[in-house]
């Protein structure tokens, strides 16, 4: 048997019993070698890992695809990681989980079953593959409904989302087309999820805010909307703007999802709005979870100090309507 050219055909070390048998490798000898104390392993049917010890989360993923076949695409949670979002579940943030939940579309025709770690889902509508480092995924959009409805935390519906949408990964529609088209099971929550981050909120405590602002019996704001001054100075991005008195509710999501470096520039633009005369007040989202009728006191005494002097010449403009309303130029960051 000749190892280094088993190591140069399959440089990660995952192939299938038939690969090995077409390299040379009789299939006796393959699964022989697989046999406690072997060289190799066996971790799903017709899969073998050319080495001992823990694999690592690629070789798993590539063992799930082998298994499945050349048609196969990963979506879910893994995919979702593939396609560079970050936001959600503590599991899309790393790959030290090696056998976590791989979940993976084959063909309607395919008689595949999930095994293992593999969860195997056959579709009528198989979408085209999009290759990302090798790998085939389910689009953006696809990917994350697929991953949703297996979630059971609304925040990390939310968040997965959110993510999505903010980075531009793919649009509102292009979900909501998703969860239309596919099954309703298990789609209550991320339907719900989904209109109300269409209607502005961009994460998990966003949500939260939202929710909790209907208790507040203030004016309806605006939400997520672009800020400027008079003479049209970009002031920033206002989470929740009362536009009647000039007021701003932060939400300090430094906890969710912000770098420090993001951390400083939601400072200087706190600075930046208060400098413009608005009245500025800020909740962690921990506080709106579990002291609520607090932060409404800070609201409402917010919003009586607000009113209590002349309002300041700014000019709020909906994220949604921003690329038609704004000025010429941005004086200023977000």
């Amino acid at each position: 048997m000749d190892l280094p050219r088993l190591r140069a055909a399959f440089p990660h070390g995952v192939a299938t019993a038939r690969q090995l048998v077409t390299a040379g490798v009789p299939e006796r000898t393959a699964y022989a070698r697989c046999l406690d104390g072997g060289p190799w392993q066996n971790p799903l049917p017709g899969v073998v890992l050319l080495f001992t010890g823990e694999p690592t989360r690629l070789q798993t993923v590539l063992a799930a695809l082998r298994f499945a076949g050349p048609a196969a695409l990963l979506t879910g949670l893994e995919a979702c990681r593939h396609h560079g979002l970050r936001r959600g579940p503590d599991r899309l943030r790393t790959d030290r989980d090696a056998f976590g939940d791989v979940h993976l579309l084959v063909p309607h025709t395919r008689q595949l079953r999930s095994v293992g770690y593999v969860h195997v889902e056959r579709t009528r509508s198989l979408p085209s593959a999009v290759i990302r480092s090798g790998l085939p995924l389910a689009p953006v959009a696809r990917a994350c409904v697929d991953a949703v409805r297996r979630l059971r935390r609304e925040g990390d519906i939310a968040e997965l989302i959110s993510d999505a949408v903010q980075n531009r990964r793919c649009s509102v529609a292009d979900l909501s087309r998703e969860l239309e088209t596919g099954s309703r099971r298990h789609s209550a929550v991320p339907r719900r999820v989904l209109r109300e981050v269409g209607e502005g909120a961009r994460s998990a405590a966003e949500l939260a805010a939202k929710r909790l602002w209907q208790s507040t019996g203030l004016p309806q704001p605006l939400w997520n909307a672009d800020v400027y001054t008079e003479g049209g100075v970009f002031l920033g991005i206002a989470d929740c703007w009362v536009d009647d008195v000039a007021m701003l509710w932060e939400i300090e999501s430094t906890e969710w999802h912000l770098s420090p470096h993001d951390h400083d520039r939601t400072v200087e633009r706190a600075a930046r709005f208060t400098a413009a005369g608005a009245v500025y007040t800020a909740s962690k989202p921990r506080r709106i979870r579990t002291e609520p009728e607090d932060v409404v006191r800070t609201l409402r005494a917010t919003y009586q100090q607000a009113a209590a002097r002349p309002r300041p010449p700014l000019r709020a403009v909906p994220t949604d309507s921003s690329v038609a309303a704004k000025p010429p130029s941005r004086n200023g960051t977000a």
